[in-house]
This record gives C-alpha cells, sequence and structure tokens, in this order.
C-alpha cells in the first residue's frame, strides 16, 4: 500500500502493482457491470431454488418445481413405443423370412436395422459391411455359416465363440510342433496356393496335396470349398479373414487364430436382431 499513488492523468488512485514502469490504476468496474453481476447471482439462487439441483446425503435437491428432462423423455418414448407398437407385435409373431416378403416391415426392418449396424456392427464390419482384417466382409457372398436369412439371425443371435450355450464355435487346430513339421506345412500352404494358381513348386503341392486330404480336407473339404456346418473358411477364393499371401497362410496353419463375434441376444431384442439381419442380409452378399 506504500506505493499507492495518485494518477496526475486521471485522478485516480494506483494499485500500487508496477511493471517496467507500468503502473495499474484501481479504476472501479462499471456499475452495469456489476448490476448484471449481482442479478446473474440472484438468478442462480433462484434456479437452486425452483429446479434440481444440490445433492443431499442421501438423494438430491428436486426443487420447488420437482422438473426434470427425463420426464419429458420418459413420455416421448412411451409415445414412440406405442406409436411401434404395431409393428412390433407383427415382427415377434413373424419369421425373418416372412417379413422381408412384406414390403412395410421390409422398409421398417432396413430403415431400422441400418440405424443398429451403424451403431454396434460398423466398428468391427465395417461401414456397409466393407469388413476388416479379422472380421469378415458382409457385402460378398463368401460366407462360413452360410448367408441366408436364417442363418444370419443365428449368427447374430447366439454369435461365434461367444459365451451363449448356443454359440457356433470351431476351431482349427494348431499344427506345428508336434504336429506338422516345417517342410509339412511349407508343402500345405504351396497346396493351398495351388487353389487359386499362385503356387510355384509342383512337388511340393503334390506333396501338400497329401497332408491336405489327410489333416484339412474333413472341415476345408477335397477341393478346399469350406464347410459351414464346421465354419471352416473357403480357400479357393481371394477373400481371406487373415491375409492370402504365401507367409500369412503359413502362419494360419502353424499357429491359426480365431475371432469371437459377441452374442447379441442380450443386448438387442428380438425385433432389434430381425431388422438387423434383414439389414446384413441386403447389402450384398445374402443368399
Amino acid at each position: 500500500m506504500a506505493n499507492v499513488e495518485k494518477d496526475e492523468f486521471t485522478g485516480t488512485n494506483t494499485t500500487g502493482h508496477e511493471w517496467d514502469g507500468i503502473k495499474e490504476l484501481d479504476t472501479p468496474m462499471p456499475r452495469w457491470w456489476l448490476w448484471s453481476f449481482y442479478a446473474c447471482i440472484a438468478w442462480a439462487v433462484g434456479y437452486w431454488v425452483v429446479y434440481p439441483s444440490w445433492p443431499l446425503l442421501s438423494d438430491h435437491w428436486k426443487g420447488t418445481s420437482e422438473y426434470t428432462a427425463r420426464k419429458d423423455l420418459v413420455g416421448e418414448l412411451a409415445a414412440r413405443d406405442a406409436e411401434r407398437a404395431v409393428w412390433y407385435d407383427k415382427f415377434t409373431s413373424m419369421d425373418v423370412n416372412a417379413i422381408a416378403k412384406d414390403n412395410e416391415l421390409l422398409n421398417f426392418a432396413m430403415a431400422g436395422g441400418k440405424v443398429i449396424f451403424g451403431e454396434n456392427c460398423a466398428a468391427c464390419h465395417g461401414a456397409q459391411g466393407s469388413g476388416a482384417p479379422g472380421y469378415p466382409v458382409l457385402a460378398d457372398d463368401d460366407w462360413i455359416w452360410g448367408g441366408n436369412l436364417d442363418q444370419i439371425e443365428t449368427t447374430i443371435r447366439y454369435g461365434i465363440r461367444s459365451t451363449h450355450e448356443d454359440s457356433r464355435a470351431s476351431e482349427m487346430p494348431v499344427f506345428s510342433d508336434d504336429y506338422l513339421d516345417s517342410a509339412q506345412i511349407s508343402d500345405v500352404a504351396e497346396f493351398v496356393l495351388s487353389f487359386t494358381k499362385r503356387h510355384e513348386d509342383d512337388a511340393a503341392v503334390a506333396r501338400g496335396g497329401e497332408v491336405f486330404a489327410a489333416e484339412c480336407s474333413s472341415c476345408h473339404g477335397a477341393s478346399g470349398d469350406g464347410g459351414r456346418d464346421s465354419g471352416a473358411p473357403r480357400l479357393t477364393d481371394g477373400i481371406w479373414l487373415y491375409g492370402g499371401d504365401r507367409e500369412s497362410i503359413t502362419a494360419q496353419i502353424k499357429n491359426p487364430r480365431h475371432g469371437v463375434m459377441p452374442t447379441w441376444e442380450a443386448r438387442l431384442d428380438d425385433v432389434s436382431i430381425k431388422q438387423v439381419a434383414i439389414y446384413v442380409h441386403s447389402l450384398g452378399g445374402g443368399e
């Protein structure tokens, strides 16, 4: 306070603060600003009284109006459910094949299924079912467990290798170490490449064919066409879940990877599952 002095130009006292020769004036706040500030404080106090605000020991102050936006939301959801009830009743009583044949129900399923897919499935399978490494493409005609409406619905409902008791499950055995030696694994990889005319060693293909017939054909088929009953992928096209080059195929034979798709039965209701099944079927690869 000893440094406080009156500014010779404005006649206003300084605050006593000085930086590089610049002194701060102790100018009072404008009256309009002060009154606006006090009005905001009064408004806040009134708001606390009228609307829900402060926490209490076991609850919260509900306000004299007892208003919350949640009440509006509950009412809006109830109105929506009442509007959709007629649709939901039909979906519940019909299977996906019958729904797909009804134009009105099909349009309703497609609209809802697109939203459900975007919120729950697109993170793994990509927008429009484009897939990603380790996650199947849903827009082609290559289906590990089948691509008709019933099969797609079953996959969504119960999952693959999930915790559901009815989940589809398959497991490719580890062929390295005590099962097949490195030379045999290399020969089998060469034989698999021969399905798509990408092999380089005919002798290795012949040797690998014998191993394939003994160890792999029971699941993947003698011609590599796959087996939907066991969830064995087709090996005769260019669609690969974990890569289709020689190195990736060899790695999958040695120490196979297995993806997990969760069961959606506990996360989505029956109507939602049917909607998203119909939407997935429509992406281009449905059978």
